[in-house]
């Protein structure tokens, strides 16, 4: 009979307390993708699993598949805890964008590598966001505002996992027609950039809009920043990821409306 506990690496996406001191969590992890656990005692001052298991820890899990729909967690080592972006309040506000994503986009019991690794590299990426770079106060026009929802490195990730979720815009010719025309908004009901003709009810976008999809989508996400765009280019970003949201998932992320 094949062991029914699984050794593998997982993000936390997000805790529940649950009874008197456990916790339901919903895991990303390699080996099974989407996977929700509970974690017995784990609020007990004696527990010995401490804090390793709270939102953005990266780590090392033995789950037990029993009976019912939730794993059981029987041991976890501490990969990453992500305890720098968890301490400061603008990415704590990216990272939990990020979180939702995945949650929301990633809901199968189906392993994809892919993905993981692009969630444990955003979060890595986050951590290693300098004092210098994160905004504390509104810069002037033209530049990109301070709001962790038009951060560049959580809109990259996003296009990224709506890519990896079969989503990839298309974006250089009109989605509608299939003609060579210059493209004036994006539709995700037709798949991408749309021309004049096809453009009714679409999201509106400029030509500096367009370029900033491409090269957040292109670029590495370590290179999410070196994009240099407007405030503009990323608030029209922002709006296609959410209509591909609202279109392909039928869902609003509750993160970016805080944000």
């Amino acid at each position: 009979m094949p062991s029914r506990t699984t050794k593998t690496e997982a993000i936390v996406l997000r805790s529940i307390r649950f009874a008197e001191a456990d916790c339901v969590l919903h895991l990303y992890t390699l080996e099974k993708g989407r996977v929700g656990a509970i974690a017995k005692g784990v609020r007990k001052t004696s527990s010995r699993f401490g804090g390793r298991l709270e939102p953005f820890s990266h780590v090392e899990l033995l789950l037990h598949e029993g009976r019912g729909e939730l794993q059981t967690v029987r041991g976890a080592d501490l990969v990453r805890s992500h305890d720098r972006s968890r301490a400061d309040g603008y990415r704590l506000a990216v990272g939990h964008i990020g979180l939702e994503a995945m949650l929301r986009l990633f809901v199968e019991q189906e392993r994809n590598p892919s993905a993981f690794h692009a969630l444990t590299r955003f979060l890595d990426l986050l951590d290693e966001v300098e004092a210098a770079d994160i905004p504390t106060t509104r810069p002037q026009t033209g530049s990109p505002p301070a709001q962790p929802a038009l951060d560049p490195l959580v809109l990259s990730f996003q296009l990224k996992l709506l890519w990896l979720s079969g989503y990839l815009p298309h974006l250089t010719s009109c989605a509608g027609c299939g003609e060579d025309r210059p493209l004036v908004g994006f539709s995700a009901q037709a798949g991408g950039g749309v021309c004049a003709e096809c453009g009714q009810g679409a999201v509106a976008l400029t030509p500096a809009g367009f370029e900033g999809i491409r090269g957040l989508l292109e670029r590495p996400l370590a290179e999410s920043r070196a994009a240099l765009l407007t405030a503009e280019a990323l608030r029209q970003c922002l709006r296609v990821i959410e209509s591909s949201y609202e279109i392909h998932g039928g869902f609003r992320l509750r993160t970016l409306a805080r944000a």
